[in-house]
């Protein structure tokens, strides 16, 4: 199968093409802001909703925005290193949400769903801290990190879908490829 892939994510396309499933990749350019009062996990799946109506009627379409959220605050791609620094400050020692919202268009129809996992960042000195944030990685990803590179070893535990937390949680997503 070949999808057309609304992301730029390097991750989506990755584990994607780990299924077996070849993909064309068009990033989608729309206004991802939070609107207000907007929950995390609405907020998620209206923007894979968004993203996937970027795409050929005569495709299959696949979309996905993650969030991560905690305290039912959306921390997103941070601005810069000090912000950066502060996310993971707030993430220390604790638990939070990370959801992403996929869209699976296909000619006959739309599978919008989200997937929501529970992540627990270990206790962190603040040299840890610092050195994450100074690397960069973080900064292009929501919450400031990426579990599947350096910013993996900030990680005590996770509930849920490892493959959701690093941008697509791949069962259901292909479980929505082939649904049709």
């Amino acid at each position: 199968m070949n999808v057309w892939l609304a992301s730029g994510s390097p991750r989506r396309r990755q584990l994607l093409e780990w299924s077996g499933v070849r993909v064309d990749v068009h990033p989608a350019d729309i206004d991802e802001s939070l609107r207000p009062d907007e929950e995390p996990v609405s907020y998620a799946a209206r923007l894979a909703r968004e993203k996937a109506a970027t795409g050929p009627d005569d495709r299959t379409v696949i979309a996905a925005d993650t969030v991560v959220h905690l305290d039912g605050e959306v921390l997103g791609k941070p601005a810069d290193t000090a912000e950066a620094a502060a996310f993971i400050r707030r993430l220390a020692g604790r638990w939070h949400r990370v959801t992403t919202g996929v869209c699976v268009r296909h000619t006959t129809g739309e599978h919008t769903f989200a997937v929501t996992s529970e992540v627990r960042f270990r206790d962190l000195t603040e040299d840890e801290i610092l050195a994450y944030a100074e690397s960069g990685e973080g900064l292009d990803k929501a919450g400031a990190y990426g579990i599947q590179a350096r910013g993996g070893s900030l990680v005590g535990e996770v509930r849920g879908s490892w493959t959701n937390v690093m941008g697509l949680p791949m069962e259901e997503t292909l479980a929505a490829v082939e649904a049709r």
